[in-house]
């Protein structure tokens, strides 16, 4: 099952397009079952689309939860906390209505006792209607690292959540799980830029997951993918 492929002149375009996907997903989770769940990622890339989403009028965001695919091991108040580039970025305007799921639960490292927490929160929400991946130049997902100490759990396990560190990651961090991303209706990876096109062409080259973890995604076959580029 090859990924679907779209590609946009410029960030805005992209951003309008994701967003219009996206309110689609939500609608259909809200129309089945009166309510509906996202999982975003961090970085700096998605910063254009969160915005682009949050202004949307078309979608009853009081029913729509918001959570994240990884997470560093930071409280709000770090600049590298994912869940503050959402709720600056996202969780604004008509989407200040939705409600938000952190990953990050406190404490000084993500041991079984605070990765617990962060499952019984994820498993609260149901099913994901959409999840959006990024991608990073060493080929990493999600918090799927090369040299990550969980990686093959990450890859293959139950989770929802699960915590890992990794030579490349900086801090600890927890991330869902390939088998519940791709549990989600509708998988996305956002990727901007000749760089990440490049990365993206050698992770679709034959080659080790582990050496370049987004492959496990670009490969599995249970929920199709759709590729959102611009340069």
């Amino acid at each position: 099952m090859s990924p679907i492929r779209r590609s946009f002149s410029s960030k805005d375009d992209l951003a309008a397009a994701l967003a219009d996907a996206v309110v689609l997903d939500l609608a259909a989770g809200l129309a089945a079952r009166g309510a509906a769940a996202l999982a975003v990622s961090g970085g700096s890339t998605p910063a254009r689309f969160f915005k682009a989403l949050g202004q949307r009028t078309d979608l009853d965001w009081s029913r729509v939860t918001v959570t994240l695919v990884d997470e560093r091991w930071v409280d709000e108040t770090s600049d590298r906390s994912n869940a503050r580039l959402v709720k600056a970025n996202l969780l604004q305007g008509p989407a200040a209505a939705a409600r938000f799921v952190p990953l990050y639960q406190g404490g000084a490292a993500p041991d079984a006792t605070a990765v617990g927490r962060a499952n019984a929160a994820i498993a609260a929400i149901g099913p994901l209607d959409a999840a959006i991946l990024g991608m990073g130049s060493d080929g990493h997902t999600a918090s799927f690292f090369p040299g990550g100490n969980t990686l093959a759990e990450a890859l293959t396990g139950e989770g929802p959540v699960l915590a890992i560190r990794a030579p490349g990651a900086g801090e600890p961090r927890v991330t869902l799980t390939l088998r519940n991303l791709v549990a989600a209706k509708a998988l996305y990876l956002h990727i901007e830029g000749e760089d990440k096109a490049r990365v993206l062409e050698q992770a679709l080259a034959p080659g080790s997951e582990q050496d370049m973890p987004v492959r496990a995604v670009l490969r599995q076959t249970t929920r199709p993918l759709t590729i959102f580029w611009c340069p």
